[in-house]
């Protein structure tokens, strides 16, 4: 069984027009972001814009919000979210923004309500560091960066 997690959500006056995020499947990880845009928005050849979601929400502490982008318009289209997954802290109430990079050669354009990225909530671990004068070995050891194959 998944567990259920109760998020405070609020519509901002320019989202109050579209859908709440929703996950569009029973096994679905992420909920649907839209574009809450009152006309296109041009993401230009190279460029990076911000993509406002109408909507702050209020993310349990524990726990965090990744915003990444969906798969099916990455697919189409030469956009990314150049930190993604994008973080949101349980301390922000801010709008949630989609950062977007056209990273084509051609501008791309974004229609009010477009299903743009989808929202992760998860479990957040805190480390606790534990300086030591060495770490303990592996087989591994400090092989990174294709050690293991490409």
């Amino acid at each position: 069984m998944v567990e259920r997690l109760p998020i405070r959500i609020v519509r901002l006056p320019h989202g109050k027009r579209f859908p709440l995020p929703a996950y569009q499947t029973d096994g679905a990880v992420g909920m649907d972001l839209v574009a809450a845009l009152e006309s296109p928005l041009t993401v230009p050849s190279r460029g990076t814009v911000r993509v406002p979601s109408g909507i702050a929400i209020a993310i349990p502490e524990g726990y965090e919000g990744q915003v990444r982008l969906r798969s099916g318009l990455a697919s189409r289209l030469p956009l990314i979210i150049p930190n993604s997954p994008g973080t949101i802290d349980s301390d922000y109430r801010g709008e949630i923004q989609i950062l977007i990079t056209n990273i084509g050669p051609e501008a791309v354009e974004i229609s009010p309500g477009a299903r743009i990225a989808q929202l992760v909530i998860a479990p957040v671990v805190r480390a606790d560091w534990c300086e030591v004068e060495e770490l303990p070995p592996t087989g591994r050891a400090s092989g990174g960066f294709g050690h293991t194959g490409t």
